[in-house]
């Protein structure tokens, strides 16, 4: 190994150390990463760091991914990592002079494949709604109301949780929601929503209502305070372990099924858009990637020619 890009390396990790002031754990994980980089430059009589070339850096990449006698293959995250520091690395030179360019800088860290949102089942969604709150009670009511609203209109946890009545518009069947930014949507009311709307409003909510807060929340724990992001979590995870659902719910889960059953149902991405309170329709298209899966499982199970026994 050569003693200039061996000295290099140890010069970085001491800047590290002393001017960055990182934490001893992330100092291990560039340590870590570097031996194997310099190793690497060793397998290739690389003894100056002023030799190394952009085709160098794109190898390592190549070789981390696939691994070899001395190194474990890495996986997407890890090697992602291992080039960042990598890249800290060449930077560093940079402004110290030791090299005349950044052979790193066209060579991006591999990133994760985007994961598809889950969605569950109609049946599943349906099955989680007739199984919100114990029956009788006065939360039972607001449980119900509460889930038919995240999943009637997809909104996000933090959304329901802070409506104000004057937010509803039973009449007119709509809703105003505050997303991120401070922006507002007015989306549409279902007939479901609303009328579990409309019962827990006129039944239950009034006993919940303490004298001395009166808060303007639509949805309020026992106390009469506003529900909780927490609180509202935990409604639908009850819910979920009451109607024998396997996999894991979350408000955002219900989100994501509002999506997809809308898309699956021939609605435009642009509306489902306006609906989710995405700035971008590139946010929403992930969910166009769900109902292409749906349609591959029904080709392959339904077309005689789709695929051979």
């Amino acid at each position: 190994m050569s003693e200039d890009v061996g000295r290099g390396v140890q010069d970085y990790l001491s800047h590290l150390t002393v001017e960055r002031g990182l934490a001893d754990n992330t100092l291990r994980s560039y340590r870590r990463d570097l031996r194997r980089y310099l190793d690497f430059l060793a397998t290739r009589e690389i003894t100056d760091p002023a030799a190394i070339t952009e085709n160098d850096i794109t190898a390592f990449l190549g070789s981390l991914r696939t691994g070899d006698a001395d190194h474990v293959a890495l996986g997407t995250a890890s090697a992602a990592r291992t080039i960042v520091a990598v890249r800290g690395l060449h930077r560093f030179w940079l402004r110290e002079q030791t090299v005349p360019t950044d052979v790193t800088a066209a060579v991006k860290p591999p990133r994760p494949a985007s994961r598809l949102p889950k969605a569950l089942p109609l049946s599943d969604v349906e099955a989680i709604l007739d199984a919100a709150g114990s029956p009788g009670t006065i939360l039972a009511s607001r449980d119900r109301a509460l889930l038919e609203l995240l999943y009637g209109t997809g909104a996000r946890i933090s959304e329901a949780v802070g409506l104000d009545i004057d937010d509803l518009d039973l009449e007119e069947s709509t809703v105003l929601l505050r997303g991120k930014g401070g922006k507002q949507r007015i989306v549409p009311l279902g007939s479901y929503a609303k009328a579990s709307l409309a019962d827990y409003l006129t039944a239950s909510r009034p006993a919940l209502v303490s004298a001395t807060t009166r808060t303007p929340g639509v949805f309020l724990n026992a106390r009469g305070g506003r529900l909780s992001r927490q609180s509202a979590w935990t409604v639908l995870t009850k819910a979920a372990d009451r109607a024998g659902i396997g996999t894991d719910v979350s408000p955002h889960t219900l989100r994501h099924s509002f999506a997809t059953h809308l898309l699956d149902g021939g609605a435009d991405v642009r509306v489902v858009q306006e609906l989710l309170g995405h700035a971008s329709v590139t946010t929403t298209q992930i969910y166009t990637l769900v109902t292409v899966e749906k349609l591959r499982e029904i080709y392959a199970t339904a077309h005689p020619r789709a695929a051979r026994d």
